[in-house]
């Protein structure tokens, strides 16, 4: 008797959570579509991906400056110079629907379309680690990067699903995890080491189904662009010459190091990311008898996206499975959060009080993210050494 109305009770506060987190979701959407304009879209990176659309739909060069700049204005761009879409032609699946929707049409849905990704996301880490009956993973919607990605309107929560599925499904389903890879080809600099030990993991276990899956899902991607636009590689490499994207002034450790022996020497921004493939290889080589994803894998993340060649700090987004992992950790051991907490905190007033990501402000974070988590974590990995 006692054990079921218990039941009952605990049944009616599980509805009752889900009724709240329906209406939180509702009031969400209807914020957004009843507030966001065509101007507010205009402020946002989207509108680099959204004009770019614009171009692709009529088979027309999503590179071209005057054309990308005269239809950003007309969705009331302030800049005087065209906001180009970063991202390579293999890209273009996420640009190419946009070029049917108005501005503000289109920030609703793309803005829609982010929220989804980031809560399917944490969804998706909560069920790795046992589906918890705390609410510790909820700290993933607090986490600065991902906040600075919503606020922005930026791809990288996309690549973060893209490994948050990987993780979850290259057990269970190779297929669907090598199609999740895709969504990391968007950028790939942010995977240097990470991608050459996934190549020699898949050499080494044979996992052939993740390998071929991938390679189908980026053949279809290359098809796709060149469908849409037959010259689209030698305008994007056009464009990144003429608008010198390697010149670029971003918040990264491997900038930092070429500006500290050769500014003039672009090749010395790759020479971090080079010393830590070979760590990563060696790192592989050591633990490949119980490699695990979701533990080794996350290290290797931490250490590829700070030794990135290109990345802004919103890109330290997909850093999330690592950052949720730790937290699990310290919880399972009791100790504290706090100086994750400092942190974090410090981080998400930065996003809210300095509006250019590309500033300095951010270098600290990347190796901050790092050093927490091998704080949180060391003891497990002093174990499996």
């Amino acid at each position: 008797m006692a054990s079921g109305i218990a039941t009952q009770r605990n049944d009616a506060a599980s509805y009752l959570k889900t009724a709240l987190a329906i209406l939180i979701l509702g009031l969400g959407v209807c914020f957004i579509v009843f507030f966001m304009s065509a101007q507010r879209a205009a402020r946002r990176d989207f509108i680099s991906y959204w004009s770019a659309g614009q171009q692709l739909v009529h088979h027309q060069d999503p590179y071209d400056a005057g054309a990308i700049l005269r239809i950003e204005k007309s969705a009331g761009f302030q800049g005087n110079r065209a906001f180009f879409m970063r991202n390579a032609p293999n890209a273009f699946l996420l640009a190419y629907p946009l070029g049917f929707l108005s501005a503000r049409a289109g920030v609703i849905l793309w803005t829609l379309a982010i929220v989804a990704a980031l809560m399917l996301s944490i969804r998706l880490i909560w069920t790795m680690h046992g589906r918890p009956d705390d609410r510790l993973h909820l700290a993933g919607y607090l986490f600065a990067p991902a906040v600075a990605c919503l606020l922005a309107a930026q791809t990288a929560i996309f690549i973060l699903l893209g490994v948050t599925l990987f993780l979850y499904f290259h057990k269970t389903r190779p297929v669907a995890a090598g199609a999740a890879l895709l969504l990391l080809t968007f950028k790939p600099h942010l995977f240097v080491p990470f991608g050459i030990v996934l190549l020699a993991w898949i050499v080494l276990k044979r996992a052939w189904p993740i390998l071929i899956s991938a390679s189908c899902a980026v053949a279809l991607a290359l098809l796709f662009a060149y469908l849409a636009d037959p010259h689209c590689w030698q305008q994007y490499f056009h464009m990144a010459k003429r608008e010198h994207l390697a010149s670029e002034l971003l918040p990264t450790t491997s900038l930092l190091f070429r500006l500290l022996i050769d500014r003039g020497a672009f090749w010395l921004q790759f020479v971090p990311a080079f010393a830590a493939g070979v760590w990563a290889v060696r790192y592989f080589f050591t633990h490949r008898r119980d490699w695990n994803w979701h533990s080794h894998g996350l290290l290797l993340l931490l250490v590829s996206v700070l030794v990135a060649p290109y990345a802004w700090f919103s890109d330290e987004a997909i850093l999330l499975p690592a950052i949720l992992a730790g937290l699990y950790t310290l919880r399972d051991r009791g100790r504290s959060a706090v100086p994750f907490g400092i942190i974090a905190g410090i981080a998400l007033i930065e996003v809210f009080f300095t509006h250019d990501m590309a500033t300095f402000h951010f270098i600290w974070t990347a190796p901050a993210w790092l050093l927490w988590y091998l704080h949180a974590t060391r003891r497990t990995r002093s174990h499996t050494a």
